[in-house]
């Protein structure tokens, strides 16, 4: 019986997280989960995945500790075996909306440091691993990928965030430079950009978008869901766009579509 791909999603106890890790489940993959720390919710998205057929097991991890991402790829590998798509989900927003003027430098540094940093490092701890199996042959016939979500805040301003935006722009570019880097040893590398997903972390902010959306902000006049993004991902997972590479492909209801 041939092994069943392994997908890494990170941040996945919920949310757009949990949808990826259900979704990328029912296609086939067995599903290593984590997040910052231990929790029912995550236990109950490993049982999830299990009631699909899947294999699955947890791990706490800090994307900004750097030092441990080689771990957790290892970890990963001896309970599952080796990561081939890594899903790069897990984030954080602002400490608190508010003037740019007065952001301060502790939001600023979360911000970069786990949404850009630690996942720069995360995507080139696996790159690493994907070129040291490509070049002792072990890689033949395995299909890699990474998929990384970063927003549409990449592109939009949102100033009442702008240390958010700075680090998803951050993130945007870095997939793109690990896109040119890792496509000799065959590993693709995608950008989802979602904009507005209803979920735990944008429930503050929907009454506001609401009247915008159905004034015109969006083409599509409503929220998204995570399933929704889930369904890219899987796109993505299972070779459905296999002459594309560097892709940003947008889940926004054409928020960012030039209009006029």
């Amino acid at each position: 019986m041939p092994q069943r791909p392994i997908a890494l999603v990170t941040g996945a106890r919920r949310g757009i997280g949990r949808a990826i890790a259900l979704e990328l489940a029912d296609a086939g993959f067995d599903i290593a989960l984590t997040d910052v720390s231990a929790s029912d919710e995550l236990d109950s998205v490993r049982h999830a995945v299990q009631q699909r057929g899947a294999r699955a097991a947890t791990f706490v991890s800090d994307l900004a500790r750097i030092e441990t991402h080689e771990t957790l790829l290892q970890s990963v590998e001896d309970a599952l075996g080796a990561v081939t798509c890594l899903v790069n989900n897990a984030g954080v927003s602002v400490m608190s909306r508010g003037d740019l003027l007065n952001v301060t430098p502790e939001s600023y540094d979360r911000c970069l440091g786990v949404n850009t940093r630690g996942t720069f490092f995360l995507m080139q701890a696996f790159g690493r691993r994907a070129e040291q199996a490509a070049r002792a042959g072990a890689a033949a016939g395995t299909s890699r990928s990474i998929i990384t979500i970063t927003s549409s805040n990449a592109v939009a301003a949102s100033i009442q965030r702008g240390e958010y935006c700075v680090s998803k722009a951050g993130l945007s570019m870095a997939t793109t430079l690990f896109s040119v880097r890792l496509a000799e040893v065959g590993v693709r590398v995608y950008e989802v950009q979602p904009g507005f997903i209803e979920t735990e972390m944008t429930s503050p902010s929907k009454a506001r978008y609401d009247a915008q959306m159905e004034s015109g902000l969006t083409t599509i006049k409503r929220w998204g869901t995570p399933q929704e993004v889930a369904t890219v991902v899987r796109t993505l997972a299972t070779d459905c766009l296999p002459y594309s590479v560097g892709q940003a492909i947008r889940v926004d209801g054409g928020l960012l579509v030039h209009k006029y």
